[in-house]
C-alpha cells in the first residue's frame, strides 16, 4: 500500500515538473518571439524586406507548386509523374546511404609556381594560434554543447543495454534479408521534421527529468522493499547463483507478420537514432530523389586540389551546359528548388548534358596531400578559381564529351578539325561569373581554346566600387588589418561539426518562430546593404549542414576588397611589385577589363534591381566595357535580389536563360552528325 502511494506521488510530481518546465520554456520562447515582433515593427526598412502577400519564405521549398508554362513538352513523363505526387512533406530528415566505393585514388600533382611565389609559409604558427582560439571557444560553449548532447548520451546508454539483452534472446534463424523501402515508407520517413535548438532543449530537459525521477523511484523502492533490495544486491555479489535460480524462466520471441503485406514474412526492423537530426543531404541525393540520373567526376587541379564535378548526364547529347556557383555556395544552389524552379533540371529537360561545378573551398579540404594543414589549404584567391579550378573542370568536360561522342559517332576526328563536336555554354552566378570571365580572357592571352560557346552571367562579380557604406567600411577595415588577419584567420568558415550543426538547427528555429526569423532576416539585410534575399532560408539548405560546408578564403575576401578599392576588375595584387612582376610580367596586376576585346563568344548579363550585394550599376559596367570592346553582349534587369537568381522560384528567369541557350547554333559538323543519326533511325524504323 505504501509503495503504491509513493509511486503515485512520484508519478504526479514528475508530470508536474515536466509540465512546468515545458511551459516555462515555451513562455520564454514566446517572449523572445514577441520582442522580436515588436523590434521588427520598429526597425526601418522592414517593408522592403518582408514584402508579398504571405511575406517572404523562411526556407526554400524542394517541390514547386506547378510546372512552368514554357517547359510544356520539355519534361519527361517520369518527372511529370513525380511532380503530380503532391506530397506536402519536409524531406529534410530523409537519410541516404551509399555502399558504392568509387575507388578513386588521387594522383600526385605539383604545386603551381604562382602559388609558391605568392604566399609566405607560416603554417605552424598560424595553426597554434587557431588551436588556442578553438580551445577558448570550446570551454566557453561547453555547457551549451553538453546540454545538447544529453539526449544522445542517455539514449545511447539505454539503447546499449536494451540491445545487449535482446541479443541474447533473439534466435539467429529469424534474421531475414532487408526489403527495399517502398514508396509509402519513403513518404512516411519524409514527414519526419528535423529539430531545432529549442526542440532539443525540450527533449534534453525531459530526459533529465525522467532520469532524475527514475533514480528517486528506485531509491524509494529499495527503502520500501528491503527483501527485493537484498535480492538484487546479492545478485550483484553472486551473479552465477542468481542466474541459476532464475534459469527456469525463458523468453521466446514469436515471429509475426502484418496482414495485407505483399510478402508476409517475419522481418527484423532496425532502429536508428539521430540525436543531432540535421539535414545532411548532398546534391546527389536531391538529384536522384527526383528521378534524374547522376554522375560524380573527380577533378584534380594542377596545384593539387580535388574538385567535385557533378553531372546530370545525357551522354549522346551534343548540347552541354556548365553551371558554376558563387561565393559561399555549391552545386546545391542549382538544384535546390526541385523540378520546377532549378536551372539544372530545366536545362536537362530541354535536352542538355548538365555539368555542375564546385570551386575549392569546402571544410572537408579535399587535396592530394591528405595531411595538408588548414593554413596551406586556404592559400588562394579568385585567381585560382579562374585559372586553376574552371580550366580543370572544363577540360574534364571536354575529355568526357569527346570520348562519349566518339563511341556514338565513330567518324568524329577532333585532331584534324577546328570545329568542336558539341556546344558548351556556361551559366554562372556572382563569383562564378568573375571566375569564368577570368578563365576566358587568360586562355585567350595564352592562346589556348576555352571550349565555350556562350556565357550567361547572373549578377556577376568583378566591379564593386558602387557598393554601400557598410561594404565600404568593411573594405577599409579589412585592408588595414590584412597583414594581421592573414596570420590568424586563413579563411572564414565554421570549423567544427558542432557549430555547423548549431547553425543548421538555428535556421530551423528561425523557421518555427517567424518573428525571430524576420528580425534576423532584417538585420542581415542591413549587413549586406538592404539586400532583400532570403538569407535565413538559405542557411537551412542541405549544403549548410554539419558534415560539410563551403567557406571563403582570406585571399578571396582580400581580392574582392582590392577590386572595390581600385574600381577595376583586376587579378590579385600580391602587394609587392617584384612578386607581381614575376607572376604577371608587370609590376601591377592584370586589368581584365582592358582585355574584354579578347572575348569572342556572346555574353548575356543579368542584374537584379533589388540586389544590394552586386548592384545593377556594377553589372552595367561589365556591359559598357564589353560593348565598347565589340563583344556580342546583352543586358537585362529583373526585380530580384542577389540570392533570387539561384534560391528562388523564378519562372521568367528560367525562361530567359533557356531562350539564350537555344540561340547557340550547331556547327556544320554537328548538324551533319544529327542528320546521319536521324537517317539511321528512319532506316531502322522501316526495317522493323
Amino acid at each position: 500500500m505504501m509503495q503504491r502511494i509513493v509511486d503515485n506521488a512520484i508519478a504526479i510530481s514528475k508530470e508536474s515538473v515536466k509540465t512546468f518546465t515545458y511551459e516555462a520554456l515555451n513562455n520564454i520562447v514566446r517572449l523572445i518571439n514577441g520582442i522580436s515582433a515588436i523590434l521588427l515593427a520598429i526597425l526601418p526598412g522592414k517593408a522592403s524586406i518582408l514584402e508579398g502577400l504571405h511575406g517572404w519564405e523562411l526556407r526554400p521549398t524542394f517541390r514547386g507548386p506547378r510546372l512552368p508554362r514554357w517547359m510544356g513538352n520539355g519534361v519527361s513523363s517520369f518527372n511529370q509523374l513525380v511532380h503530380e505526387l503532391s506530397v506536402d512533406s519536409d524531406t529534410s530528415s530523409v537519410e541516404y546511404s551509399s555502399d558504392e566505393d568509387d575507388g578513386y585514388s588521387s594522383p600526385a600533382s605539383p604545386k603551381s609556381e604562382s602559388s609558391q611565389i605568392s604566399w609566405a609559409s607560416s603554417a605552424r604558427e598560424h595553426d597554434n594560434r587557431r588551436t588556442l582560439i578553438g580551445y577558448i571557444l570550446s570551454w566557453i560553449l561547453f555547457p551549451f554543447k553538453f546540454l545538447l548532447g544529453l539526449p544522445f548520451w542517455f539514449y545511447r546508454l539505454l539503447f546499449s543495454r536494451g540491445s545487449r539483452s535482446q541479443s541474447t534472446q533473439r534466435p539467429s534463424h529469424l534474421h531475414s534479408p532487408r526489403k527495399l523501402p517502398s514508396l509509402r515508407d519513403h513518404f512516411v520517413r519524409a514527414t519526419d521534421r528535423r529539430r531545432g535548438v529549442i526542440e532539443d532543449l525540450h527533449l534534453a530537459t525531459e530526459i533529465c527529468i525522467e532520469a532524475a525521477f527514475d533514480a528517486v523511484h528506485k531509491a524509494a523502492h529499495f527503502l520500501l522493499s528491503p527483501s527485493e533490495a537484498f535480492r538484487i544486491m546479492s545478485g550483484w555479489v553472486f551473479p552465477q547463483q542468481s542466474s541459476t535460480a532464475h534459469g527456469h524462466e525463458s523468453v521466446e520471441n514469436v515471429p509475426t507478420a502484418v496482414l495485407g503485406e505483399h510478402e508476409p514474412a517475419p522481418t527484423e526492423r532496425k532502429t536508428s537514432f539521430h540525436p543531432l537530426n540535421t539535414d545532411a543531404r548532398t546534391c546527389q541525393d536531391v538529384i536522384t530523389e527526383l528521378g534524374y540520373p547522376y554522375e560524380a567526376i573527380h577533378v584534380v587541379t594542377d596545384d593539387g586540389y580535388i574538385l567535385l564535378l557533378e553531372r546530370i548526364p545525357r551522354r549522346d547529347s551534343r548540347k552541354a551546359v556548365y553551371l558554376q556557383h558563387g561565393v559561399l555556395d555549391s552545386s546545391m544552389g542549382w538544384v535546390c528548388n526541385g523540378v520546377v524552379g532549378s536551372p539544372a533540371f530545366a536545362a536537362f529537360d530541354q535536352g542538355y548534358d548538365v555539368f555542375l561545378g564546385n570551386f575549392r573551398g569546402l571544410v572537408s579540404r579535399e587535396h592530394v596531400d591528405r595531411n595538408i594543414s588548414s593554413t596551406q589549404y586556404w592559400r588562394y584567391s579568385i585567381n585560382e578559381h579562374g585559372t586553376k579550378d574552371i580550366p580543370a573542370m572544363i577540360e574534364k568536360i571536354h575529355e568526357v564529351k569527346i570520348s562519349e561522342l566518339k563511341l556514338r559517332y565513330p567518324d568524329i576526328d577532333e585532331e584534324n578539325s577546328d570545329e568542336q563536336p558539341y556546344n558548351l555554354c556556361a551559366i554562372c552566378h556572382s563569383l562564378g561569373g568573375a571566375g569564368i570571365l577570368m578563365y576566358v580572357i587568360t586562355r585567350q592571352i595564352e592562346q589556348i581554346p576555352h571550349r565555350l560557346a556562350r556565357l550567361i552571367l547572373l549578377s556577376p562579380a568583378g566591379f564593386h566600387d558602387d557598393s554601400n557604406l557598410a561594404f565600404t567600411v568593411v573594405e577599409h577595415l579589412f585592408l588595414a588589418l590584412a597583414p594581421i588577419l592573414s596570420k590568424i584567420v586563413p579563411a572564414f568558415y565554421i570549423p567544427t561539426r558542432f557549430f555547423r550543426m548549431l547553425l543548421n538547427k538555428l535556421a530551423r528555429d528561425f523557421h518555427n518562430y517567424p518573428a525571430v526569423g524576420g528580425l534576423v532576416q532584417t538585420l542581415m539585410s542591413y549587413v549586406v546593404g538592404g539586400d532583400s534575399s532570403n538569407w535565413i532560408g538559405v542557411l537551412g539548405l542541405p549544403h549548410y549542414n554539419m558534415n560539410d560546408m563551403p567557406g571563403v578564403s582570406f585571399g578571396v575576401a582580400l581580392h574582392m576588397a582590392q577590386m572595390k578599392r581600385t574600381g577595376k576588375f583586376r587579378m590579385f595584387d600580391y602587394g609587392n611589385s617584384d612578386t607581381n612582376l614575376q607572376v604577371y610580367g608587370s609590376p601591377e596586376p592584370v586589368d581584365l577589363g582592358e582585355y574584354f576585346d579578347l572575348i569572342d563568344i556572346p555574353v548575356d548579363l543579368v542584374a537584379g534591381k533589388r540586389d544590394r550585394v552586386i548592384r545593377p550599376s556594377m553589372v552595367r559596367k561589365h556591359y559598357n566595357l564589353m560593348h565598347e570592346a565589340g563583344v556580342d553582349v546583352s543586358y537585362n534587369e529583373y526585380e530580384y535580389a542577389h540570392l533570387d537568381f539561384t534560391f528562388s522560384h523564378r519562372e521568367e528567369l528560367l525562361a530567359y536563360v533557356m531562350s539564350r541557350l537555344q540561340l547557340v547554333k550547331a556547327t556544320p559538323k554537328q548538324r551533319l552528325g544529327c542528320q546521319v543519326e536521324g537517317t539511321k533511325k528512319v532506316l531502322h524504323e522501316h526495317s522493323d
